[in-house]
Formats: C-alpha cells, structure tokens, sequence
C-alpha cells in the first residue's frame, strides 16, 4: 500500500539528492531507480545531472529513451537536465556558468513537480555541496568495503573501531546544520551499502558494525541495497530498471531468476527509503493504469515505496 506522508516544504517539490565522493558506488543506477519508482506511483519527476564530465545518469536516460523508441515500450522518463560543463579558462566563470544552469534547472521544476532527483559528482565542488544543502534527502550510495567505508569513516587497523569521521562526512554534518538553521527543514541521510555479497563474511559483519556505530554519531540511517548482480550492469545499455515489466519485450532477452531477485531488494530499498508521495500522484497513476487495462495493455504496478 502506498502510503502519503507529509512533504517537507509546502508547494515545493521533495529534492532527493545522490551523494558520495567516490566514484563506481551505484548512484547513478540508483538515482534511476527511484525516478523510474516515482514515476511508476503517478509523481511528477524532474531529475538533475550535476556530473559535468561524466554524465553516466543522463547516458542512462538517454539510453531509456532510446530504447523505448526503438521497442516502442512505454518506459516512463522524467523531465531532465544535465549541467554542460563550462569552457572557458577561468574556474570562476566556469562555477558561475554551471551555478546560473542548475539554478535554472531548479526553478523550472520546483513548483510544478512532486519530486527532483539529483545525481551529484563523485568529487567535492560548490554545485555539488548546494546540492547536499537542498536536499529533503540525502541518499550514499558505498560498496561494502572499508575501502569505500573511508568515505564516512575511519577505523582501527587492529581492532576495525571506528576513530573519527572523514572529510564527506563532516561536510554533510555542516550542510545539514545549516539547512536546520535556514529554515528549519532536517534532512533525511540514508546510506545504501551496495555490492552487497551473497554470502556471509567476516568483513561484511564488521563493515555493519562501522556504519552502526558512525550511524549512532552522525545521525543517518543505513539499509541494505543492490547486491553484486550481472543484470544491473546489463540493464544501462538500455536505459532499464527493475521495476520495469520482466519479460523479453523489455529486456530484449529471456528473463531469468536474477531480474525477479533484483526487483525483489530494489523494492525493499524503496520501501525503506520512505518519499513522501502526493496523493493526486496515486490518482493518476491508478487512472492511468484503468486507461492501459481498457486498451488491453495493462501496467504492471507494485507497491514499490511506502514509509
């Protein structure tokens, strides 16, 4: 059941932001995954690409678009924007120039959608930090690893007790604090352990136990995500999601166990990530599947977010 929660600034749209400093966490893939869920629930989705060189989640929807063409699917797409990188030799006009697009970005969508999702690049800059002081919430993307673990943290080399926090972590402290003291809003911090192993490990316990205690100091919420699994790889070429209907249609291939298992822990990542939903969003997405189902092609929803 989808369940309405409230959102955080009234008339405004809920700002969903994907942060990390390193890159090959998953945010990209992520950021899909929730716009194509928003979507799927009747919200009214804009999406933001502030990687300026790499560009990996407007190639991902590019590459959404592309292939609902050539099938002739009906694979939702948000309304995006990618932030052109600036070219002149002067970083100040540079900033200025991705400042005024993103701004632009912001304003064009603020009012008349229900949710903006953000892909943020895996360094620090200005954009990428006014990102982090926007968001609702915030979701980290880490592979679970120490070595994406130093993202957050520091540990013991003996004893793996974490011993202080890092760079990124401090910054989104300050962000945060900042956004509380502006106007009031708190930001929801999930971080999303991905290339999650299958099978049981010493070092899979201990990397819990790092977020559970850095969770306890830093005052996010940490939750299972993507395991390590061929078909979120094969799913980029052609612009897919888990959440899209398993079929061959679709995929362009014959289903398998792994598609049903990956929409299984898409799902429950979604659930767990709690959007606030607007109740006119469901409306239109019950109307709209009725109108598929009239015309013999029904769509297949699922109670994919609930808080």
């Amino acid at each position: 059941m989808l369940v309405q929660t409230s959102q955080g600034q009234s008339g405004s749209a809920h700002v969903v932001v994907l942060g990390n400093e390193k890159g090959g966490s998953g945010k990209s893939t992520t950021a899909l995954h929730i716009a194509v869920a928003l979507l799927k629930a009747g919200q009214r989705v804009a999406t933001i690409d502030l990687d300026c060189r790499q560009q990996s989640f407007t190639h991902y929807i590019n590459n959404r678009s592309a292939w609902a063409r050539r099938t002739g699917l009906r694979l939702e797409l948000p309304t995006h924007y990618c932030i052109q990188l600036g070219q002149t030799l002067q970083i100040d006009e540079n900033e200025n120039t991705e400042f005024q697009q993103f701004m632009e970005a912001v304003s064009a969508v603020e009012r008349t959608f229900d949710f903006i999702v953000i892909d943020t690049p895996g360094n620090d800059s200005y954009l990428m930090r006014l990102a982090h002081s926007m968001a609702d919430t915030l979701v980290t993307p880490i592979n679970d690893s120490f070595l994406d673990f130093d993202v957050l943290g520091t540990v013991d080399a003996a004893t793996y007790a974490v011993t202080g926090e890092s760079h990124y972590a401090e910054m989104v402290r300050d962000v945060r604090r900042k956004r509380r003291q502006v106007d009031g809003a708190m930001t929801d911090w999930i971080v999303v352990r991905n290339r999650l192993s299958m099978l049981g490990s010493r070092n899979k316990q201990l990397v819990a136990d790092g977020l559970k205690d850095l969770s306890l100091r830093l005052g996010f919420r940490a939750i299972d995500g993507f395991a390590e699994r061929v078909v979120y790889r094969e799913f980029f070429p052609r612009g897919l999601t888990a959440l899209d209907d398993i079929d061959e249609a679709t995929l362009g291939t014959r289903p398998n166990l792994g598609h049903v298992t990956a929409r299984e822990e898409v799902t429950s990542l979604l659930r767990q990530l709690k959007l606030p939903l607007d109740e006119r969003g469901r409306r239109r997405a019950a109307n709209r599947a009725e109108w598929f189902a009239q015309v013999d092609k029904p769509l297949d929803l699922h109670d994919i977010i609930s808080a």
